[in-house]
């Protein structure tokens, strides 16, 4: 589904629970067939220690969208489609089939229950920010004004490592 006009967005994805390189590609593959979501452009696929409980290293990836959706709609979408990956919440960072996490939406600053933009972690996460700073190194964060690039600097990156395609 091309989408000629609409909202630049910026998500991570992540999975460390049976085949995620596959999750991963499926899950962006779903997004870009859903009416009003383009997936633009995407990262490579890093892995990283996971953050949490212990549980099997995550694979995790950026993509840019270009969408139609307004931010409540889009995150339902995701949402929905972790769901189908078989996405269960039952402990706080526990280990996930498919996360899918909204992080940047045009220039929008918004809170609202379940609902952050930009996403409240991002400025800290190495494993969100080394990849979105492959594909979007110069998008300026609405609250800091760094771009993701600066970001990145700020953080430690030992723990992410680019894995082959």
């Amino acid at each position: 589904m091309m989408v000629d006009e609409g909202h630049q967005v910026a998500i991570a994805l992540g999975s460390n629970l049976g085949d995620s390189r596959t999750t991963l590609e499926l899950a962006l593959a779903k997004l870009h067939q859903t009416p009003g979501i383009s997936v633009q452009t995407r990262s490579q696929v890093y892995r990283t220690v996971a953050v949490g409980p212990p549980q099997p290293d995550v694979l995790n990836a950026c993509a840019l969208l270009l969408t139609q959706l307004e931010p409540r709609a889009l995150l339902n979408t995701m949402l929905a489609i972790e769901a189908q990956f078989g996405r269960e919440r039952r402990e706080r960072w526990g280990p996930r089939t498919l996360d899918l996490d909204l992080l940047l939406f045009d220039d929008i600053v918004m809170a609202e229950p379940g609902l952050q933009i930009p996403h409240p972690h991002l400025h800290e996460r190495a494993f969100v920010l080394v990849p979105l700073a492959e594909i979007a190194p110069d998008w300026v964060e609405p609250i800091s004004g760094k771009a993701i690039a600066a970001l990145l600097k700020a953080v430690d990156c030992s723990g992410v490592k680019g894995i082959q395609p």
